[in-house]
Parts: structure tokens; C-alpha cells; sequence
């Protein structure tokens, strides 16, 4: 496989969230800690940074143009002129978004998670765009990774602490059941954090503490490996104009001697092929 490259060169404390933005032809990323939404096109190497006014945990396109972004305090939606408007807003102290995932018919999977990551302090949220919130998962710690297989069902998720890539029924109201372990990460490899699904239906999941991005089929077989020099890969998503370039996010928080490009956007060109992701409905 060809090795990874630097695409954005970087000192996000907590880079996450990689997403390809179809219509903008450009990938959006974020650094939650640092409360900043970036935007990368490759073709003409132009870049973006918007700064937040509180923690952001995702950012995702609209149908209509703008960005849905999961904040410290809900849901809130950017519109194309740069306005902000709440579209659900529940702060809770102590509690912050983290990860979330646009569904095949265009509703916000929200994650969150507590500062301290107490257990039972993570939820998972179903946002669609009148703003109604529907709490799915109520009992989680760190709610990371979310996607779907390219039939829309199953759903995949992950709450890192369990070590576990879970597998859900998943049904077109949007409801998710029979949830069962699809894989279980051995001690010493890592946490698993953020995740993609391929064309094939296969699950990539990046490795927090693990340095790597892991590719398992859809009966959980592991039959891919993509070892990089920084420890704390956090998610990956498919990009560029055939959805073959495997964009990966890394951090930097917490390292005392970080390698030089922790917090920086990598890429693998032509790792795979990925799926077009929907924009949020609303």
C-alpha cells in the first residue's frame, strides 16, 4: 500500500472528524480542543480555519448549503453567509460533543461525552433537521465512530473505552437493534476512535494510543494494517474526486515529546474507495 503523506502540516491538539465535502470538492476537519473547524481542497491546496466559540466535536455538510456542527453545548447550524443559529441546544456541565455521523436519510448521529469520560456519561443522539432530538444511546463514555454499510442496513459504532467496533440492525425510521461486538481491540494495540465504511463494506477504524488505521471485513476478519509515526490517530474518512485518498486525523494533546507531524491531516492516496457520505437533511 502506498505510504502516508502530509497533507495539511498541523498542530491540532485534538484533530478529528475527516469529511469529504462532495459538492465544495474539499475535505472538513476539526480540532475539538483547539475549537476549530478546518477546510482543505487538494486539488488547489487551499485552506480554511474558523474558529468556534466553544468545543466543536463534529462538522458535517448541509443539503443546502452551510454546516451542521456538533458542539460542547448541541447542535448548531452554520449557514452559507457564515450566520450561526442553534438547532438544539442542552448544555449540560461537564459534558462536551464529540463524534457524529450524517445517516442515509440525513439525520445527525450526535455523539457526546463527559470531560473526565465517566462512564454512563456518553450519549448517541438522533438530530433531524426541524430539530428534534431523539436520545438512542444512553449509557456510553466516549461516543466516537459511527457509520453505516453501503445497503444503509447495519450501523457500526464505537465507544472507545469498551475496546469494541459494535454492530447494529439498522432500519429506515432510523431505529438501530440486535446490537452485538463485530471486534474487539487486544490490549497493547490501542483504543478504537473514529471509523469509516468502504465500498466494499469493510471498516477502517483508527487506533488512539495504537498508531494505525485498521481495516476489518464485514464478518470482522482484520486483513489490513496502516502503521504511522504518530501514537494518536483519531479517525479517517475517504476523499479527493473518486473517493480513493484515505484522509486520517491525528492529535497531539497529551504527548510530552509529540512527533513533528501529531496534529497534522495525513493521506494515503489511493488506499480504497469509499462512499459518498449524505448531507445532514436540515
Amino acid at each position: 500500500m502506498t505510504a502516508h503523506e502530509v497533507a495539511v502540516r498541523a498542530e491540532a491538539a485534538l484533530g478529528e472528524g475527516p469529511t469529504w465535502d462532495a459538492d465544495a470538492g474539499r475535505l472538513i476537519w476539526i480540532d475539538i480542543l483547539g475549537s476549530r473547524v478546518h477546510t482543505y481542497d487538494p486539488a488547489s491546496g487551499r485552506r480554511t480555519v474558523r474558529v468556534t466559540e466553544q468545543h466543536v466535536g463534529a462538522a458535517k455538510p448541509r443539503a443546502g448549503g452551510g454546516l451542521v456542527l456538533n458542539l460542547r453545548d448541541g447542535v448548531g447550524l452554520l449557514d452559507p453567509d457564515g450566520s450561526f443559529r442553534w438547532l438544539h441546544h442542552e448544555p449540560v456541565p461537564g459534558r462536551r460533543a464529540n463524534d457524529a455521523a450524517v445517516a442515509p436519510d440525513g439525520s445527525l448521529w450526535a455523539g457526546t461525552m463527559r470531560y473526565d469520560e465517566a462512564p454512563g456519561g456518553g450519549t448517541l443522539s438522533r438530530v433531524t433537521g426541524d430539530g428534534s432530538v431523539r436520545v438512542v444511546l444512553d449509557d456510553g463514555a466516549v461516543s466516537n465512530g459511527t457509520g453505516w454499510s453501503p445497503d444503509g442496513r447495519l450501523m457500526y459504532y464505537i465507544d472507545s473505552p469498551t475496546r469494541r467496533l459494535d454492530v447494529f440492525g439498522y432500519d429506515a425510521d432510523g431505529g438501530v437493534v440486535d446490537r452485538r461486538t463485530l471486534v474487539e481491540i487486544e490490549e497493547g494495540s490501542g483504543f478504537p476512535d473514529g471509523l469509516t465504511v468502504d465500498a466494499d463494506g469493510c471498516v477502517w477504524v483508527a487506533l488512539w494510543d495504537g498508531g494505525a488505521v485498521r481495516r476489518y471485513t464485514p464478518a470482522g476478519e482484520l486483513d489490513r494494517v496502516i502503521e504511522l509515526p504518530v501514537p494518536r490517530v483519531t479517525a479517517c474518512a475517504f476523499g479527493g474526486a473518486d473517493l480513493s485518498d484515505l484522509y486520517i486525523t491525528t492529535a497531539r494533546t497529551g504527548l510530552s515529546d509529540p512527533h513533528p507531524v501529531a496534529g497534522s491531516l495525513l493521506v494515503v492516496p489511493g488506499a480504497g474507495k469509499g462512499l459518498a457520505s449524505p448531507a445532514f437533511a436540515g
